[in-house]
């Protein structure tokens, strides 16, 4: 019997070879099972066209928020104060089911049920939380992470240029942004901007939720990208954006408490890279089983079984990585290092999976077609971001080492 043969009953099959979901509950198998229907019925016959001409499939989006996927109700009980958060197993997990069917949409949902809650969640103070996490959670406030700069990426740290002024008047505290950001995903369907800023007064980092239409704030689309090309990413400047004092997140005092909020978020990009290897395998594997050359399927060749087996050896270890990070996380345990090592090594794997799976396909590996193609370029924009190899790599090697090999 072939293992696709024999994992057919399972939700992740022959791409989860030492069923890491056997760690899922029936109710969380269920949330995903809802979640891969949509996403075969509804968005997968979408995702090649939309990819092409590098538009978003807006119809998309209120149907996939209408799954209830980020705090599910038969998951984490009736909204109020009695209810339990999802477990970060499900959480991994929906990440990877989005990721393993498309870059773009699993980077879409985690801009809301990732990046933004996280800047709620560690920046915002309690009585922020109260009023803001709910409306997070039913996507009734809607907000995108606003920290990458046209100058700084890697460096963001020291090079962060966007200010912030503070000025007193007779309604209270009001501050004013002038900037730009840059890459930032979803920004044009978003009701807030988590801004980050340096305050002029000392220096120090601050965040701010910016309505997206507040006078002096101006979007532009990110055009003629080769990678997330459905992802709509745009071009921020502010220029004298006012912003009054109570939305300013009051727990960001420092870049330490935007790092605290990276380090959270590093571990949701290596659950995207590793969805990425599943989809770009098995998209591989589903077409060495049906094509033939020679009088024979492609997959019965040396050849290609060898790179299946080791696309199969990378996705395993991926997986078992984010597990092990996510059960870690769940018991609050959060490193820098830790999820700076998982984002860095399941990039790395992913990069080499999806060229795998392009040699296999041959020649219709480079069309849309096959969907091999498009997890192929994909991969390339998430290789890049929440961190590069290069600075990952530094962040582990700190915590080897003990030294610091940053310059500044």
């Amino acid at each position: 019997m072939s293992v696709a043969t024999e994992n057919q009953t399972r939700l992740y099959g022959v791409c989860d070879y030492y069923d890491a979901e056997s760690l899922l509950t029936a109710d969380e198998r269920r949330v995903l099972g809802r979640l891969r229907t949509f996403l075969d019925e509804k968005a997968r016959p979408l995702l090649a066209d939309y990819w092409e001409r590098g538009e978003f499939p807006d119809q998309l989006a209120q149907p996939l928020i209408g799954l209830d996927l980020m705090e599910p109700a038969e998951l984490t009980g009736a909204p109020g104060a009695g209810r339990t958060p999802a477990r970060g197993i499900y959480q991994g997990f929906r990440i990877f089911e989005l990721a393993r069917t498309d870059a773009s949409l699993a980077t879409f949902y985690t801009a809301q049920a990732g990046l933004f809650r996280t800047a709620i969640r560690v920046g915002a103070s309690a009585e922020q939380q109260i009023e803001w996490m709910p409306k997070v959670i039913d996507f009734s406030l809607k907000g995108v992470f606003s920290l990458t700069e046209p100058e700084s990426g890697s460096d963001i740290a020291g090079g962060l240029a966007t200010t912030a002024r503070r000025e007193a008047g007779p309604d209270g505290d009001t501050w004013v942004l002038d900037g730009a950001k840059r890459w930032i995903g979803g920004a044009a369907t978003a009701d807030v901007l988590a801004v980050f800023a340096r305050d002029t007064a000392d220096g120090q980092v601050k965040a701010f939720l910016v309505d997206r239409d507040a006078a002096g704030v101006t979007l532009e689309k990110i055009h003629r990208k080769t990678a997330l090309r459905m992802m709509q990413n745009a071009h921020i400047t502010l220029d004298g954006v006012r912003v009054p004092e109570s939305m300013r997140l009051h727990n960001v005092d420092s870049f330490r408490d935007v790092a605290a909020m990276l380090r959270a978020m590093r571990s949701d990009v290596a659950w995207i890279a590793t969805g990425i290897q599943a989809g770009a395998f098995e998209a591989a594997l589903r077409y060495v089983t049906e094509r033939k050359q020679f009088g024979r399927p492609v997959g019965s060749f040396q050849l290609v079984q060898e790179k299946l087996a080791r696309m199969l050896g990378n996705v395993t270890s991926s997986l078992s990585l984010v597990v092990r990070l996510t059960e870690q996380q769940d018991k609050g345990i959060y490193r820098d290092q830790d999820s700076a090592l998982a984002k860095m090594q399941t990039s790395l794997l992913m990069r080499e999976t999806v060229a795998l799976a392009r040699e296999v396909v041959g020649g219709n590996g480079i069309t849309l077609d096959t969907d091999v193609a498009r997890f192929h370029a994909d991969a390339e924009a998430v290789y890049s971001y929440e961190g590069t190899h290069e600075i990952n790599a530094l962040i582990v090697g700190r915590a080897l080492t003990g030294e610091s090999a940053f310059t500044r």
